[in-house]
Formats: structure tokens, C-alpha cells, sequence
């Protein structure tokens, strides 16, 4: 059973360091910048339909004081 557990962390090595390919650093950049501005994005487009039936809500429902 250790025999197996050996050979698969030296398989998994092999793998990760002779088959895998790995993004550049400016791959790596371009691919964060457009994940941050499609989160940013989303977030904003969320933000304004809270606001907006926020509002709406208080419109049509007001609060008694």
C-alpha cells in the first residue's frame, strides 16, 4: 500500500512538472485583469438592480413613521 501511495505522488510529479503546460506571466496578468473587470462588472450590475428595487420597494410599500 505505501508502494502505491510512492508511485502515485512520483506520477503526479512527472505530471505536473513534464506534461503540464503552464500559463506565462503575462498570460497569467491578462487572464487576472479579466476575471477583476467581469467581477467588478457583475458586482456593479448587482448593485444597481439592489438599489433599484430597493427604491422601488420603498415606493410602493412605504414605511409608516
Amino acid at each position: 500500500m505505501f508502494k502505491k501511495f510512492i508511485n502515485y505522488c512520483k506520477e503526479s510529479y512527472n505530471e505536473l512538472a513534464h506534461k503540464t503546460t503552464w500559463p506565462t506571466r503575462s498570460e497569467l496578468i491578462n487572464s487576472a485583469v479579466v476575471v477583476l473587470t467581469a467581477s467588478l462588472i457583475i458586482a456593479l450590475v448587482v448593485f444597481v438592480m439592489d438599489f433599484a428595487f430597493g427604491h422601488a420597494m420603498g415606493w410602493i410599500y412605504p414605511s409608516v413613521n
